[in-house]
Order: C-alpha cells, then structure tokens, then sequence
C-alpha cells in the first residue's frame, strides 16, 4: 500500500495532463477517470485557450479535440510542434484511416477515435507517459551513452540528435524509434517488431502508423529522403540503420 501511494504522490507531482474538446461533458468525464489515477489535469475548450495554458504551465502530456472553435486540433498541434515535442493524444469522431494517418502526419503521438472506451484512453495515456519519462530519465545506466554511424549522432544521456553536427529536434516517438535502429546498427527490424517495441502493445494494423513516423524521421535525419542515407528499407522485411 505504501508503494502505490508513493506512485501516486510522484504522479500527481510530475504529470500535468492537459484535455482539450469543446464538450465539457468529455472533458469532464476524462478528469475523473486521469484524476483517479493520481494525474493532475488541466482543462481547455479550444485550441487558442490550449496554447495558452501550454505557454503558462508545465504540461507533459495533451489529449486533444479535432473539431473545434477558434482554432482547431490540427492547427493546433502543428502549432505546437514548432516549438515543442510533448506527446499529443488526439482524440477525435472521425475514425476512417486517412484521418488517422492525417493526425499522424501533422505530429501527434497516438490517435484515439470518438466513442471511447475511458480504460483505453487511460491506458494510452500510461503509455505515452511511460515513454515520456524514459526519454528523460537520467539513470546512471542511460548516462554517457553515444551511438553514432557516419554524419548521424544520438546522445542518449542529453537525449540529443545531430546530422552532421545540426541539432535535429524529434518527437519522443521518432527518438526512440530512431534510437532502437541505431543501437542495433545493421539489424533489420519488421515494422511488427518496431511498434510492439516502441508501442509495448500487440501490432495490429501497425503498418501506416509506423511508416507515417519513419518518413517523418527521414524528413528530419536525410538530405534526401527519397535516397536515405542513413535509415533504409528492406524491401518485403523492414527497416535498418546502416552505415552513411
């Protein structure tokens, strides 16, 4: 018992969860179930009063609506990807693949669609977290680690990525796909192994979610991402980091 009251004490002091939809009944309904679990929430109805409190508080997690006044949630979350890599839930009514894909595209972490089961969304929320931390833990065992092939360079004790000396700024999904690649220079990962990896859940029609933050990593690591240097396709089995 004393363990889980520590772990939920240590919750609600590190995880601010910002949940933005312009139905306050949702949003409601999503505080009480995080609140349960120890994570403090904050609460927005547009897109415009989400930036806002971005700018003001420590956030380290946003679930956010698509459909809604002033600004919407894909504006929204581009606009936030400009400046920062805080993993963003979007959660939304339209549930066909290109939407999906879409939200994906424009930076978000994870795309939970309208009705939702409240035990799932906690779960995503868990995982995304867990992930968060890990990015920027600092264990003895994470310290001074460097992994490097060619121009391309991962400093996992700053949680730092350079190309050829420029800074490359991703977003926690991208770095740890990127890191698990470079840690196994040369291994050729199946896009199964890749999300069951990152994801830490079975992989279920995992194919465009993992070649949507592959090509979003190319975008940032090559000068031609057409013509990677760095992360390659195995054409009929999967991606590798090789040498540059």
């Amino acid at each position: 018992m004393t363990d889980i009251m520590y772990t939920k004490r240590e919750v609600i002091e590190m995880y601010n969860i910002l949940v933005c939809d312009d139905d306050k009944e949702i949003v409601e309904a999503i505080d009480i179930y995080l609140s349960q679990e120890g994570y403090h929430i904050l609460k927005a109805y547009d897109g415009v009063e989400a930036l806002n409190i971005l700018e003001k508080e420590k956030v380290n997690l946003l679930i956010l609506d698509v459909m809604m006044p002033k600004l919407d949630g894909i504006r929204a979350t581009l606009k936030i990807r400009e400046t920062n890599s805080v993993p963003i839930i979007i959660l939304s009514a339209k549930s066909e693949d290109s939407d999906k894909i879409l939200g994906l595209n424009i930076g978000a972490d994870d795309y939970v669609t309208k009705p939702f089961n409240p035990l799932e969304l906690v779960a995503r929320v868990k995982s995304q977290l867990r992930r968060y931390n890990e990015l920027g833990g600092t264990s003895q065992e994470q310290k001074e680690k460097v992994y490097e092939v060619g121009g391309l360079r991962i400093n996992d004790d700053l949680k730092e990525v350079t190309v050829d000396g420029e800074l490359v700024k991703l977003t926690p999904i991208e770095y740890n796909i990127l890191l698990l690649l470079l840690k196994n220079q040369g291994r050729v990962f199946s896009i199964n192994q890749i999300y069951e990896s990152i994801w830490n859940e079975e992989a279920i029609g995992a194919d465009n979610t993992v070649a949507v933050h592959i090509r979003h990593i190319r975008e940032k690591i090559e000068i031609n991402p057409k013509d990677p240097r760095y992360l390659k396709v195995v054409w009929g089995v999967g991606y590798k980091i090789d040498k540059g």
